[in-house]
C-alpha cells in the first residue's frame, strides 16, 4: 500500500477557501470552526474542515504542516483520524499567546474528548506528523525537520474501526482565519513494529 496522490481523498466540512495542487493543499480557515466533544467545556463541535482518505488496513500516514498569520487563541492545524463525530483524534499545534503554542493531541472516545499538550515556542510555524495504526491502537509521532521523529502518544480507540478516515484539518474556533499548508502526504504500510509479548 502506498498513496502519495489525492485521488481517494474527500472533504469532511469543505471550507469556503482552499487550493489543491498536485502534491499540496492550502486551507484558509473559516471562523468558529472546531473539533471537540463535551469534556469540561460542555459543548460539541465537529465542523472543522478536514481532507481525509479512507484506509481499511493498518497504515502509517505522514505529512508536513505549515501555518501563517495564526495569532488567535486555539487557531490550529494538523492531522485527523476520524471514525464518526463521537470517535476520532487530532494532533496539532494550537496558538496560545505570543510566547508559546501548544503541541498536543485530542483523543475522543465514545463522545468525550481529552487534551494532552506540551508547550513549544510560539515562533514554530511548521511541523511534521506521523501516525501508525495497529488494529485499534495508534502511535503518534512528530518531527521539526521530517527526519527525527519523537513519540507523542500511544492510544486506543474503543469503537470498532472498519475503515479509518485519515488526513489533515485546520480550524479557527474564534472569529479568526489563517492560512494552513500541507505537503509531503504519504500513506504506506504500517512501519510501527508489532508488539512482542512479555
Amino acid at each position: 500500500m502506498k498513496t502519495n496522490g489525492f485521488e481517494n481523498f474527500y472533504w469532511l466540512n469543505q471550507p469556503q477557501r482552499f487550493l489543491i495542487e498536485k502534491k499540496s493543499l492550502i486551507i484558509l480557515t473559516d471562523p468558529e470552526t472546531d473539533l471537540w466533544q463535551k469534556t469540561y467545556y460542555g459543548f460539541g463541535k465537529t465542523n472543522a474542515p478536514a481532507f481525509l482518505c479512507p484506509v481499511k488496513e493498518d497504515f502509517t500516514f505522514s505529512v508536513k504542516t505549515e501555518f501563517e498569520d495564526s495569532y488567535y487563541l486555539y487557531d490550529q492545524c494538523g492531522i485527523l483520524m476520524f471514525i464518526d463525530e463521537n470517535n476520532w483524534f487530532k494532533v496539532s499545534v494550537e496558538y496560545e499567546n505570543r510566547k508559546f503554542s501548544r503541541l498536543g493531541a485530542v483523543v475522543t472516545n465514545l463522545g468525550f474528548s481529552d487534551w494532552a499538550t506540551t508547550d513549544i515556542p510560539a515562533g514554530v510555524n511548521q511541523m511534521f506528523y506521523r501516525i501508525s495504526r495497529r488494529n485499534q491502537d495508534f502511535l503518534i509521532e512528530n518531527s521539526l525537520e521530517g527526519k527525527n521523529y519523537r513519540q507523542m502518544r500511544i492510544l486506543h480507540m474503543h469503537k470498532k474501526i472498519e475503515t479509518a478516515q485519515v488526513g489533515v484539518y485546520a480550524c479557527s474556533p474564534s472569529k479568526s482565519t489563517f492560512k494552513a499548508s500541507f505537503t509531503k502526504f504519504k500513506i504506506e504500510d504500517c512501519i510501527w513494529p508489532e508488539s512482542v509479548s512479555q
